[in-house]
């Protein structure tokens, strides 16, 4: 008869079970580790970046990018509604100033030309005509204005002698009164020809001066057309360089469209831009420091442009010396903006190591230079060359500032 086994006995053996297989997975991990760390407790020297800890200045800065640009670039627009004729000098070349670029269809400002200076001709005649009849109108007004002068004056004279004839009997009192009379009508008529005279005058300046008027806007409509027409020769406005034209041959244009770009490749501005972010920040007349190629320039932020796209604040930035050899037109640069600064600061040589933070684990070389150590480092202000350093090293000591992140998991290892 089999004997039934104890509870006890099997759940004792069960533990004893798990507790083995305990073990070997942890002495497997120890294994492993160790493993690694025989791995990496060894680096070469002249594979890593290694710098001292200096004192000096340290700027901070907020990393831009930029486009360098001419400084001035001018657009030449189409003076009429027309069409592409010719392109005489293309994209790219160097122009003196009136030069012809391209040329537009004129037939159409001709005939509007012509139309206009017809127009004029008519309103200058009618001018000459109505000068013609002032001179003839005045001239009539003013004779009979004369004539009845003389009327009144016989009539005054008929008058003196009624009178001296009533006095001694050679004339009656209806007769006086019959001279009185004619008097009094002679000055009438008078006075109304000097009125009408008068009013003549006004009336005919008048009309004049408004023909005048609309004889003067024609000639500017037409002065307006003449230089339309000559602008369809488009002409370099100055010396420089073609950067863009419309190539497009027999294209409609409208009034106003860009024809022609050129600009002074002498000198230099630069197009920056920086996340929204730091527009508290960013502000005129803060330098910049600029890298080109191994070439370190010097820049002034002038003026913020207002609107802020895809969070990006956008900004113009003046070189100090904007003839540089270094500059070329759509050059891409990354710069920093200069927006504080402390002078003679612990500072290290920025570097792969860095990765953010005011904090950070380093590894500082041994004195003798045989072992990195690794220490717990506080940073302060950084830029794209400098980083400050505020505790956990002192001047002299010598850091690896590039990548260590495969030996992040030792306190030291050789160097060789």
């Amino acid at each position: 008869m089999d004997r039934k086994i104890d509870d006890a006995e099997i759940r004792r053996k069960r533990r004893n079970k798990y507790v083995k297989f305990m073990l070997i997975g942890l002495i497997a991990v120890a294994a492993l580790f160790g493993f690694r760390k025989l791995l990496r407790t060894k680096a070469e020297t002249n594979k890593m970046r290694i710098e001292a800890v200096q004192k000096g200045d340290i700027k901070n800065t907020v990393t831009a990018t930029g486009l360098v640009v001419a400084a001035f670039e001018e657009q030449v627009n189409a003076p009429v509604a027309t069409t592409i004729q010719q392109i005489l000098l293309p994209t790219g070349t160097e122009v003196k100033a009136n030069d012809v670029v391209l040329t537009l269809d004129r037939e159409y400002v001709q005939l509007q030309l012509n139309g206009r200076r017809d127009q004029l001709a008519l309103k200058q005649n009618n001018v000459d005509l109505l000068k013609l009849e002032y001179d003839r109108d005045i001239q009539e007004l003013d004779y009979n204005t004369r004539i009845k002068a003389l009327e009144l004056s016989t009539a005054e004279a008929q008058l003196a002698d009624a009178k001296r004839l009533l006095a001694v009997g050679g004339a009656t009192d209806e007769e006086v009164e019959q001279a009185q009379l004619q008097v009094q009508i002679t000055q009438l008529e008078k006075e109304k020809l000097s009125n009408e005279l008068s009013y003549r005058r006004n009336s005919l300046n008048g009309r004049r001066r408004n023909l005048e008027l609309e004889v003067g806007m024609e000639e500017k409509e037409v002065a307006q057309l003449s230089r339309k027409l000559r602008e369809t020769e488009v002409r370099a406005p100055r010396a420089g360089v073609v950067t863009w034209v419309n190539e497009n041959i027999g294209q409609q244009v409208a009034e106003g469209a860009p024809l022609v770009r050129i600009a002074d490749l002498g000198r230099f501005r630069l197009e920056g831009s920086c996340s929204d972010r730091y527009a508290g920040q960013v502000d005129v007349g803060l330098p910049v420091d600029i890298r080109v190629g191994k070439e370190r320039l010097k820049g002034t932020i002038s003026t913020i442009l207002p609107e802020v796209e895809n969070n990006t604040l956008r900004f113009l930035v003046e070189f100090a010396d904007p003839s540089h050899d270094a500059l070329r037109p759509n050059l891409r640069t990354e710069f920093g903006i200069i927006v504080g600064e402390k002078p003679n600061v612990l500072r290290l040589k920025n570097g792969p190591a860095f990765r953010g933070g005011l904090r950070q684990e380093l590894f500082v070389v041994s004195a003798d230079g045989t072992r990195a150590e690794r220490r717990d480092v506080g940073l302060g202000m950084r830029n794209g060359d400098w980083v400050e350093i505020t505790s956990g090293l002192q001047a002299g000591e010598k850091v690896i500032i590039s990548d260590t992140k495969e030996y992040e998991h030792l306190e030291e290892f050789v160097l060789e």
